[in-house]
């Protein structure tokens, strides 16, 4: 099959929509930022053909050395093409189908099992005038170009917005990466609102448990469109219930992770590390924070709705008051807004300095005017002296992801703060560092994304939410309220 669909891909036979007359695969060109942002994309296009231009070879060759995430994934894409190479000239075409077990979960076959070609396109193309200058993404352009003029069906992938732009200008149907893209719009929150009778609330506080199928009733909904269905009620999910008859009775229960009840939440019933909870979407986080028993806990929110705050104080209170874990780790991606200022002077610590400064924002204000009764001689230090303490005992630990990957992590309540800025895959890497024994937090907000190939449906934060909800060991909360101020509010609100 890939062999018969790769000689009539490039013999130009094809029917008037451009579908491959006897087999009906396309053919995907894939620009260079979608293999640096997953170099396993090259196996999710099931029986198609993969096109990669001769340009994205070039560039994933002037990246191999960086040592960030970019160069990383153009090694990886290089280490999956040379490998490919083993099987048969990439200039011709080689199924991937039988190439590899290491491919594993990252492959995504046809639904008959069928696999397609990964091919390499050295050569030189026509261009349209609207291409004519000399630059790599006119040069990848041009590739689906020739095959789009052969009549072949041919769809040109890339997360850059102006190349998706020329490319679909020129008449080819063009396409983000959407294999790990997410409904935004329609993304899991963590919680349900239900309106129930007056004294199922009063069972629920007083049995201290409540059946889901109690609950059945309030979960039905009525749709002109859809008729009538149940939405489900999953592992960790809350419900925020109000009563019909009075509106100001209401209650708070989450279902408890593999059972078939909910169980009443009340939020902490003392400060977490001086913090109270300010609405029911911080009383929520909360209770997944302090849960031991939950390993994820993803909290996504606008600004100043609290969700690192709550995360550096529930961390705080389990490290350093209750020693449930050994150390506190504050992690953040390196992702400046706005333009970069360059390179920094000094030492590791100093130059994370500027990075972390959010962090220790938070640190400061939950150290100067909250957890002075934890210290016993907090009237004689400052909040900076504390953190500099707490980070020179080894209890506190502040790095940027970069250092994440290799490492297990044992033991220790993680934060990475500003998740959103993250892929997918890099998403994966962090959690599969999680040892035994480690609570990890992901906080962010979709909103606010500086990563110019992510959006808020294809950014890390957004597809671990959607993909982790209904597991046991899994929490998630999306905080709507701003309390940061009255002003912040407002911004937040109208600007």
């Amino acid at each position: 099959m890939p062999k018969a669909a790769l000689s009539q891909a490039r013999s130009g036979k094809g029917t008037k929509d451009g579908t491959d007359t006897e087999t009906g695969v396309k053919n995907f060109v894939l620009d260079t930022n979608i293999l640096l942002h997953n170099p396993n994309a090259l196996f999710v296009f099931k029986e198609h053909n993969v096109i990669i231009p001769f340009t994205v070879i070039e560039e994933l060759d002037k990246l191999k050395r960086k040592e960030d995430d970019l160069g990383r994934n153009a090694r990886e894409t290089i280490r999956h093409l040379d490998r490919l190479r083993m099987q048969g000239r990439l200039t011709d075409g080689v199924a991937w189908g039988a190439f590899s077990p290491r491919v594993g979960a990252a492959a995504s076959v046809g639904a008959e099992g069928q696999t397609g070609t990964i091919r390499i396109d050295v050569g030189e193309h026509e261009r349209p005038d609207a291409i004519r200058e000399e630059m790599p993404d006119n040069r990848i352009i041009a590739v689906a170009w020739g095959l789009h003029k052969q009549g072949v069906r041919t769809v040109f992938v890339s997360k850059d917005l102006s190349a998706r732009i020329k490319s679909d200008a020129l008449g080819i149907k063009t396409e983000d990466f959407e294999n790990q893209k997410v409904d935004s719009e329609r993304l899991y929150t963590g919680y349900l609102n239900l309106e129930v009778p007056d004294e199922l609330i009063d069972r629920l506080y007083k049995d201290r448990l409540l059946p889901v199928d109690q609950l059945a009733e309030a979960l039905t909904v009525h749709d002109d469109e859809r008729g009538s269905y149940t939405r489900e009620m999953t592992a960790n999910q809350f419900a925020a219930l109000r009563s019909k008859e009075d509106p100001d009775h209401s209650g708070l229960c989450r279902r408890l992770a593999d059972t078939d009840h909910v169980i009443p939440v009340t939020g902490p019933r003392k400060p977490v590390y001086g913090l109270m909870a300010r609405n029911v979407q911080q009383t929520m986080a909360f209770d997944l924070l302090m849960d031991d028993e939950i390993r994820l806990v993803t909290l996504l929110g606008g600004a100043g709705t609290g969700k690192t705050l709550l995360a550096i104080a529930a961390g705080m209170a389990k490290v350093f008051a209750e020693e449930r874990y050994d150390k506190l780790l504050v992690a953040r991606p390196i992702m400046p807004l706005g333009r970069d200022i360059g390179y920094l002077p000094g030492d590791k610590d100093e130059k994370l300095g500027a990075w972390m400064q959010p962090i220790f924002d938070n640190l400061e204000y939950l150290l100067s005017t909250r957890g002075a009764q934890l210290q016993q001689t907090a009237e004689s230090h400052t909040s900076e002296q504390r953190i500099e303490k707490l980070i020179a005992d080894g209890r506190l630990v502040l790095e940027p992801l970069t250092y994440i990957r290799g490492r297990s992590i044992p033991h220790q309540f993680m934060i990475v703060d500003e998740a959103q800025n993250l892929t997918p895959h890099e998403v994966k890497t962090i959690v599969s560092r999680v040892g035994e024994g480690t609570k990890l937090v992901l906080t962010g907000d979709i909103g606010q994304i500086d990563n110019p190939y992510l959006d808020s449906s294809s950014n890390g934060l957004s597809y671990t939410v959607e993909k982790m909800k209904g597991l046991g060991l899994v929490g998630h909360v999306t905080l709507a309220k701003s309390e940061r101020s009255e002003l912040a509010s407002l911004a937040a609100a109208r600007l």
